[in-house]
């Protein structure tokens, strides 16, 4: 006999809380400490603490799909949510869950030589954290936190886009999405028709264009008034756009045709029919900032070999968020879980 739970005490999916759910506790919980400039909101991607002269921007967020480079790739997402807040990344702190009956001293060293890599190649020092071995884990789980600084004339935030702005975005989607199916799903991949080039290429997309957003957003805000960033990631480039337009209380009209879909991006997710607007997307930057300043941003990321393409515009709100394909015209697509989630549901 099948058991059915009431409404409210039904499993929820694997992935981020939905933001209905987030933003209930939210509402609940609310901060209280003069402080803190941006706490917790849908769509921020780090809180912003008032430190007299400057802000200081803290993050945090955990490695979950992942088991490969699990050191490097916290460090840089962690790194990415401050510098879309037009920060730099200072100080680390890492808690390494690990798993019981699968963990060694030289598989510790490992992973801490990773991290140490990683914070020498972004200039930022691990501070602190903790580590254990952990009961009932079948793999490593990395839960970083990221603390950096800004000047206060220099913060960004994801609710300051402004209508008429352009809304530009780097790179192409979905890089991680794409680089984390190529290495735990290879042997399906190629049983289901993917070349090996593909594979290759994709796996390689954590450093070549690299997952990284630090070096154009540091351009784009030294060049510009950059008015608006945020980090795409669980629920994809379709999710963050919708998070942007919420947290600024705007629409959007994005081209749908001039979001950047990577070719490799595309066949992996359509070998597990994933959609890629869904599909985890660290490593893009979205942007919103004036027509004019756009233009410049896009020509000097050219120069330094990083893609950039206009993809939409800044509407009022009560235009929504909509996605254009030619003379048609639809609500952005959402995504109630990350896409990918669907290959881990019983992994």
């Amino acid at each position: 006999m099948q058991c059915i739970l009431p409404v409210g005490m039904q499993s929820l999916p694997n992935g981020k809380l939905r933001a209905n759910t987030l933003q209930a506790i939210f509402d609940r919980h609310q901060c209280t400490d003069p402080r803190v400039v941006v706490g917790p909101r849908l769509g921020e991607d780090a809180a912003v603490i008032d430190m007299g002269d400057r802000y200081l921007v803290a993050t945090s967020d955990p490695i979950t799909f992942a088991t490969a480079e699990i050191g490097w790739y916290a460090l840089h997402v962690n790194a990415n949510d401050i510098a879309v807040r037009g920060a730099r990344p200072r100080w680390f702190l890492a808690t390494l869950l690990l798993p019981a009956g699968a963990t060694s001293d030289a598989s510790v060293d490992a992973l801490f030589t990773e991290i140490h890599a990683a914070c020498d190649e972004l200039e930022v020092a691990l501070v602190g954290g903790h580590t254990e071995i952990t009961h009932g884990l079948d793999r490593p789980i990395v839960a970083g936190t990221m603390l950096g600084e800004v000047e206060k004339d220099k913060l960004v935030t994801t609710g300051g886009a402004r209508v008429g702005d352009a809304v530009v975005m780097t790179k192409g989607v979905p890089l991680e999405g794409a680089a984390i199916i190529a290495r735990e799903k290879e042997t399906e991949l190629r049983a289901r028709g993917v070349s090996p080039a593909a594979i290759r290429k994709a796996k390689g997309f954590l450093k070549t264009p690299g997952l990284s957003v630090l070096p154009e957003a540091e351009i784009a805000c030294e060049l510009a008034t950059v008015h608006a960033m945020h980090d795409p990631t669980e629920g994809g480039i379709a999710t963050a756009l919708v998070e942007l337009a919420d947290a600024a209380g705007v629409g959007l009209r994005i081209d749908r045709e001039r979001i950047m879909v990577l070719p490799e991006g595309r066949a992996l997710c359509e070998a597990f029919g994933l959609d890629p607007l869904g599909t985890i997307a660290s490593g893009a930057l979205l942007m919103t900032l004036a027509p004019a300043d756009a233009g410049m941003v896009i020509h000097a990321l050219a120069r330094e070999s990083i893609d950039c393409h206009f993809i939409g515009q800044v509407v009022p709100r009560e235009q929504g968020v909509t996605l254009v394909s030619g003379s048609r015209q639809e609500p952005m697509p959402v995504f109630a879980q990350d896409e990918i989630a669907r290959l881990f549901r019983s992994a």
